[in-house]
């Protein structure tokens, strides 16, 4: 029998004592309550357990209503249902508004271990099947994985704009997934077969992204021994992404309008002009239409770049895609490093859907394949007998430091504001990320701590 978290109800404190006893031996973690209001208050709180064990009869709130309560909290937590003999209606009914399976006192071990089985089993083929269509939606959204209303609508759109050559101008934090974004366009082109070139323009010196960019000619300068082209020429017949463009200089804004209008450029030190058939898509931050009502972009190349716009939403707002991406995370993760770890316990899976992200996806991934790195580097092996247990202790003692370390993180990042004048946009974004981050690290390190059992 897989170890749960399971909650019986029943006024009947011998029912209780019993139920804890045998559901104890064999492992599972088991919380009881007497009566229907301190149930509802105690799921109120976040707590969600694997299973609910619930008695028809109950003082104040009788069972149906605890039943209806906890079904508008948690509609998908399976509910056994106790009753006495005599009460075939009231069962009924309870099955009708959504319990799983239901007991008659007194009930055998046998009975009672078979029932418990069979719900767990049936929610664990759901929640596989649930995975699975996931998966299939991972496949027909390319390398894009949401069940985000947002994010399907800039899929459906992205796919209808592929086909044409016009600019996209893509939004959002960083970490939100807008290289991903713009991939997809690629692959859904008619350049897929052409490359695909990145280039992040706030990771090289202006001089040196120039060269970058543009390529050059020998003797253009001290060192330039040879002919080297440049990222343009490189995308020929693709797809360019300039991402973080909004740390873009005016010169170079000025030469990348001249090829986004001509399709042409010249290299550094270079006579002749170059022709180049290029798509060019664009990233950057939500702060870039403030840059240019500053004067320090180009308002005729934001326009230029803007004919299509997406803003992609940080993970904070689409919480319901942290199990998709945890669990792709973890699968490929989990390959690249021959790593045991089967699953995020659901307590840990909680924990990370409070999480605001201020690092978004990218946050995400590290923490997830954090601990599948530590075991391919210790090489651990866990004896199949133990294995729920070290998985559990693997994931969550990974991710309970970050979240422990995180308030010395931000007063790190909040000391070095002062000499961070000349470094990329990265680090201001992760500059600012350390407030949200100083503000919940300390709840989330306590929740941490309590929110596991090792018998998980």
């Amino acid at each position: 029998m897989n170890k749960r978290s399971i909650l019986v109800v029943d006024n009947d404190r011998s029912i209780r004592e019993y139920l804890a006893t045998f559901l104890a031996a064999r492992g599972h973690t088991v919380e009881c309550f007497g009566s229907g209001d301190e149930t509802i208050e105690r799921l109120a709180s976040g707590f969600s357990p694997s299973l609910m064990m619930l008695d028809i009869m109950l003082p104040g709130k009788d069972g149906l209503e605890v039943l209806s309560s906890v079904k508008s909290i948690y509609p998908s937590m399976p509910i056994i249902t106790l009753s006495g003999i005599g009460q075939i209606k009231t069962v009924v009914e309870a099955m009708k508004m959504g319990a799983s399976d239901y007991l008659t006192k007194p009930f055998e071990e046998e009975a009672l271990e078979l029932a418990i089985e069979n719900v767990l089993e049936k929610q664990r083929l759901k929640e596989e099947v649930k995975t699975l269509k996931q998966q299939l939606a991972y496949i027909e959204h390319g390398n894009i994985l949401t069940s985000n209303p947002q994010m399907l609508r800039i899929i459906d759109i992205a796919r209808h704009v592929a086909g044409t050559d016009v600019p996209v101008l893509i939004l959002g934090e960083s970490g939100v997934g807008k290289e991903v974004v713009a991939s997809f366009i690629h692959e859904q082109s008619g350049r897929s077969d052409g490359p695909f070139v990145k280039v992040n323009c706030a990771a090289l010196p202006h001089e040196l992204l120039e060269s970058e960019l543009f390529g050059y000619e020998r003797g253009a300068f001290t060192g330039a021994i040879r002919d080297k082209i440049g990222k343009f020429e490189q995308a020929d017949k693709g797809t360019m992404l300039l991402d973080e463009i909004g740390e873009m200089s005016p010169h170079l804004q000025a030469k990348l309008l001249h090829v986004l209008q001509d399709a042409e450029f010249s290299r550094l030190g270079g006579k002749k002009p170059v022709k180049v058939n290029v798509r060019v898509l664009a990233a950057a931050n939500k702060k870039v239409k403030e840059a240019v009502l500053k004067g320090e972009f180009r308002n005729d190349l934001y326009f230029r770049l803007n004919v299509i716009k997406f803003e992609v939403p940080p993970l904070r707002e689409r919480r319901e895609d942290i199990p998709l991406l945890c669990n792709h995370f973890l699968e490929e993760y989990r390959e690249r490093y021959q790593s045991p770890v089967q699953q995020i316990p659901k307590e840990l899976m909680e924990l990370l859907l409070r999480y605001d992200w201020p690092g978004n996806v990218r946050q995400l991934e590290n923490v997830v394949g954090w601990p599948c790195r530590g075991d391919s580097r210790k090489g651990i092996r866990p004896a199949r007998s133990r294995r729920n247990h070290l998985e559990s202790q693997r994931i969550r003692a990974p991710i309970e430091g970050l979240l422990q370390s995180a308030p010395e993180q931000a007063e790190e990042m909040a000391a070095c504001e002062g000499t961070a004048a000349g470094s990329s946009s990265n680090f201001g974004q992760e500059r600012v990320a350390a407030i949200p981050l100083l503000e919940v690290s300390q709840n989330l390190a306590r929740d941490a701590s309590t929110a596991f059992h090792p018998e998980l």
